[in-house]
This record gives structure tokens, C-alpha cells and sequence, in this order.
């Protein structure tokens, strides 16, 4: 019996970048090799990223992966690591179907010493990887200085049965998981109750790594953990941000001693970070240093400045006021105020004399009138983008994407909408969160936050608010018509976005949303706006999920679809 030292890696790899990632995966293992760790273990796909998607069935993907583990072994020997057992994700290929198989692998002595291939493969939600991967082994156990350590990858620890089952009866010491599980709101609890269970079933303590940072339209939150064999936390590491901990496990020991245990942030900074660092990433995986984007005066841009100030700086953001003969006095100071708060580039491009040149020509009554505007913002806003190389971002939010009330290649324009998944009560609350985040001088995730101390600007406006409180506070209006408000043409957001999580998130259909206490005319009237929405969700900017089901890849039904209720 004996003692022994693992690091937890908790890092932010980018899908395809073999080259970058072993480099990181390197760094990390001089670090954890220089605190004396005998383990350091990464998390799922390290070297590939994750997930990959139909980029698994290129052989040529899969030989490029499989040379760069082999090179990163021998690194590692050469660099005087050779004594660490560095565990990575990868991919593998199967050798009796020649399919991709999603493998954990072990480098020591500068060589490929074992593997294990996920067992269980998630074919719900976000993921699809049934249809790429091909199942592996249920079991595998390495021996470490005397210690027997029990390896899984992500889905096999969420299904009864299988590898977990297996281990428990081969009287291991520990088990390690590699994990690649997205971040939604409430998620963490689930995570930490299910390890609590394996580590039971197994009788021994569990070590939960997971990856972090953004990915397409998908964020990973990190907060890695190790639970003791009752289901004890030892160790908690923090959310949205890359991180280097570690535990020794001593099996002298019935109980095992807790180590660093993050803080847990408030629940509506855990949304806004998340937001952040799913654009943040967006940017940096892409060759993006700068954004820019519509600021009406509303909520929804201000929300989406605020967020991008945060991810890049406000000094890196583009707003432009494209006030027309309709915008109010108000709307056009608040996205005045909000742009100096920022301390972003602003600029005022009326759009009436465009307008009325089109009218000229076209004539154009009620609603074409209408979505005439808001597509001359829509060139206006990716004019910008073209010509300063920066990021369009679309600022729409959960309820006009389901509702449909946004103007296709107009206000729906960009390459990335960070507020897609949150209902329009959501971004009025995570707004005041944000607010309140700077009169209290609070953290948000380890970036660097537009007003706080260490924030990349360090700008602290006069009025005490990022986000002007009229921009909140005033009823929501397009400004496209005289007098218009959202009300108008949807039920109030408050109802709305109950009848639309009851539809959407739960599948409630027309019975069951009047048994939940809706009345049938606002029920058919969401049910038809949602329905008859879906060409403009498809053609709509990726955005990060935040949600239990966002659009996209969690809600998939056809366009063409004659089905009512």
C-alpha cells in the first residue's frame, strides 16, 4: 500500500489544433512533474479537442493524432519526463471495422503504454457520437507505484452497467475519468451526485476531470472534482477557467484529506460567464480580436456589448447606433451611454436616407417596410465586419428565436449570437447581475472584466452601471414603426417565456400547456409562432448553450412539417 500524487489538468484545447494542444498538454505535465505529481491526467479528446464531429472519419485525421500522441511521448522522455504517466484523450481507430473509437491513452517512458476505448456512446442531446464512433473495451486498470487505478472516459460513468460495473468487483483504489460534458445551468449537482454513486459502487475514491472553454456552440465549464469513497468532496476545481491541481491519494487511509475546494460562483454569473467564454474562445479559435455590432439602445445589445467587452475588451468592440426616423431620444442616448461605459468604439450611422432610397424605388408598406430597416442595419453592421476584420455578433435572444421575431438577414445577421439561449426574462436578469457585479466589485470567471480592478479597461462609469438602468427598465420595443412595442405582436415576455420553456424545453404539447394553466389563446398563439419558425432558427448564428435544450443541436425537427395541434 502506498501513496500517490495526481494532477488534475484542466485544460482549454481547440478541435484540430494536434500541434497546439500537445503543446499545452506538455506544459501542464512540467508543472505537475515540478509539484512532483506521479500522474497528471488531461481531459477527454485532449489531443484532438472535442468534439470532433465527422472530422473522426479522415483516416488521415486519425494517423495525424495517433503521430502526434507518439511524438509527445518521446517529448516528454526527452524533456525528463519520461518517469510521469501522463493520461490523455485521443483517437483511436478500431482494427476489425476501421471505425474511430474515442481512447484514453497512457504515455510513459516515452512510449503509448496503454489505452482504454469509451465503452458507452451518448447518442442524445448534443451528442451524435454513435453514428462516428465505434464502442470499445468495458474495463481497463493501470498499476501505478502499487496503486490499481481504474479508467473510464465521460459516458461510461452516466450508464449502469458496463466499465464502472466491471471495476468494482477488481478491488481497484481509485477511479479516474476523462470527461468532455458541456456546461448547462444546474448541471454541476448532477455530476457530483452521479461520481458519488460510482465512487460507492466501486469502494474507492473518484477523480472527475473535466475540459474547459468554447467550442462551436458549445461551452465546457471545467469544475473538476475528486470525491472521497462516501461521496466526501476533496477537491473542487473552478469553473470556466484552465487550471493545474492535485490530490495524493493514500491508501493507508479509510478517508482521504480534502485539498484546494473553488468556490462556487452565483448562479446568474455562472450563466454570464459562460456566455463570455463561449464567445471569448469563438473569437480566439477563429482569428477574431474584435466584434462589432447594433447598439439600439435596448437590452439585448447592451447585454451582448457588455458580454463582448468582457470576452476581448472593450477597446476591441465596434458598436454602431443606426438610429432611424422611429428611434426614440432615449434609445439613442442609452447606446451612447453604454458605449463610453464600455469604453468602445461608437459610431452613428443614420439609416432614413438609405431607407428612403429603397422606398423610392420599392414602395414598401407595414411589415416589408419594417424588415427594410432593420436589413439595412444588417449591411451595415457586416459592412463593418468586412472591412475592420472583426466579428458581426447577432443580438437576439432565446424568445424572438423561438417566436421568429427577428428579421432574417436583418437583425439576424453575424457570425455569432451570445444570447441565443437565454429566454428574454434571462437577459434582463443576468443584465442587473452584471450591473451589480461592478458596484460590488465582483470576479466574473478569472477574465478580465470590463470595471473591475484587474479588467483589461479598468473602466468604472460615473453612474455607478455597465448597462444603462433605462435600457432595463423601458418596455421592449423594435422601434420600427411608430409607437411599436413587443407587445404588440407577442404575449408579455413574462407569460411568454413560461408557455415557451413548457413547449420547448419540457415538449409539452397543446393539452398538456392548458393543463399547466395557459389559456388556449396564448398557447396557440406560441405554438404557431414557434412552429412556423423554424427556416429563420436553422439560418440563425451559432451561440453558446447554456440551457438544458437550446436550438440547434438539441431540438432538431424539419422544416416542412404539416403536423398541428
Amino acid at each position: 500500500m502506498s501513496t500517490l500524487r495526481i494532477a488534475l489538468a484542466q485544460i482549454d484545447t481547440c478541435v484540430g489544433n494536434l500541434v497546439t494542444n500537445a503543446s499545452t498538454v506538455l506544459a501542464y505535465a512540467k508543472r505537475a512533474a515540478a509539484d512532483h505529481a506521479r500522474i497528471v491526467a488531461f481531459p477527454e479528446m485532449t489531443l484532438t479537442g472535442y468534439p470532433i464531429e465527422d472530422l473522426a472519419l479522415r483516416a488521415t485525421f486519425r494517423q495525424a493524432a495517433w503521430d502526434t500522441a507518439a511524438d509527445l511521448a518521446q517529448t516528454l522522455q526527452q524533456e525528463g519526463l519520461g518517469d510521469l504517466y501522463v493520461v490523455v484523450g485521443t483517437i483511436g481507430t478500431d482494427h476489425d471495422n476501421g471505425k474511430p473509437r474515442n481512447r484514453l491513452v497512457v504515455l510513459h517512458e516515452g512510449q503509448v503504454v496503454a489505452g482504454y476505448d469509451k465503452h458507452f456512446l451518448p447518442n442524445y442531446g448534443v451528442f451524435d457520437e454513435f453514428r462516428i464512433f465505434s464502442a470499445g473495451e468495458r474495463s481497463t486498470v493501470l498499476t501505478i507505484d502499487g496503486v490499481r487505478v481504474g479508467v473510464a472516459i465521460c459516458e461510461d460513468i452516466w450508464q449502469e452497467g458496463g466499465p464502472v460495473a466491471d471495476l468494482a468487483g477488481q478491488g481497484i483504489d481509485l477511479l479516474l475519468t476523462i470527461n468532455g460534458s458541456p456546461y448547462e445551468e444546474g448541471k454541476g449537482h448532477i455530476r457530483q451526485e452521479l461520481a458519488a454513486r460510482r465512487a460507492a459502487e466501486v469502494n474507492a475514491p473518484i477523480i472527475y476531470l473535466n475540459q474547459v472553454g468554447g467550442q462551436d456552440d458549445l461551452v465546457f465549464d471545467g469544475g473538476s472534482f475528486v470525491l472521497d469513497t462516501d461521496g466526501t468532496l476533496l477537491e473542487r476545481s473552478p469553473m470556466f477557467m484552465e487550471n493545474l491541481s492535485f490530490f495524493t491519494l493514500d491508501t493507508n487511509q479509510t478517508r482521504q484529506t480534502p485539498t484546494t475546494i473553488a468556490a462556487l460562483p452565483d448562479p446568474d454569473e455562472e450563466v454570464y460567464t459562460a456566455c463570455v467564454l463561449g464567445l471569448k474562445d469563438y473569437m480566439a479559435k477563429n482569428g477574431f480580436t474584435g466584434v462589432t455590432l447594433g447598439l439600439s439602445g435596448g437590452i439585448d445589445s447592451a447585454l451582448v456589448a457588455a458580454m463582448a467587452a468582457d470576452a476581448c475588451g472593450g477597446e476591441n468592440v465596434w458598436g454602431i447606433s443606426m438610429p432611424s426616423m422611429y428611434s426614440s431620444d432615449g434609445s439613442k442616448d442609452d447606446a451612447a451611454d453604454l458605449a463610453h461605459n464600455l469604453g468602445a468604439h461608437y459610431e452613428v450611422q443614420p439609416i432614413e436616407p438609405l431607407f428612403m432610397a429603397f422606398q423610392d424605388q420599392l414602395h414598401l408598406e407595414g411589415v416589408s417596410a419594417e424588415n427594410l430597416q432593420a436589413r439595412i442595419r444588417g449591411v451595415i453592421v457586416m459592412a463593418t465586419s468586412n472591412s475592420k476584420n472583426v466579428l458581426a455578433l447577432a443580438t437576439g435572444n432565446k424568445s424572438e428565436l423561438a417566436c421568429g421575431y427577428s428579421t432574417i438577414y436583418g437583425d439576424a445577421v453575424g457570425g455569432y449570437a451570445p444570447i441565443k439561449d437565454l429566454f428574454k426574462t434571462k437577459v434582463w436578469q443576468i443584465a442587473r447581475w452584471r450591473n451589480k457585479a461592478l458596484t460590488q466589485g465582483m470576479g466574473i470567471g478569472g477574465l478580465n472584466v470590463v470595471g473591475n480592478e484587474d479588467g483589461a479597461s479598468g473602466i468604472m462609469p460615473a453612474s455607478g452601471v455597465i448597462i444603462p438602468v433605462n435600457s432595463i427598465e423601458k418596455a421592449p420595443s423594435a422601434e420600427l414603426r411608430p409607437g411599436q412595442k413587443d407587445s404588440d405582436s407577442l404575449p408579455e415576455y413574462a407569460l411568454l417565456d413560461q408557455v415557451l420553456a413548457a413547449y420547448i424545453e419540457h415538449a409539452h404539447g397543446r393539452a398538456d400547456l392548458i393543463a399547466d394553466g395557459f389559456d388556449e389563446q396564448t398557447v396557440d398563439t406560441v405554438m404557431r409562432l414557434v412552429d412556423r419558425a423554424e427556416w429563420k432558427r436553422r439560418q440563425y448564428p451559432l451561440g453558446p448553450k447554456v440551457s438544458a435544450l437550446a436550438f440547434g443541436r438539441d431540438r432538431r425537427l424539419p422544416v416542412t412539417n404539416a403536423f398541428r395541434e
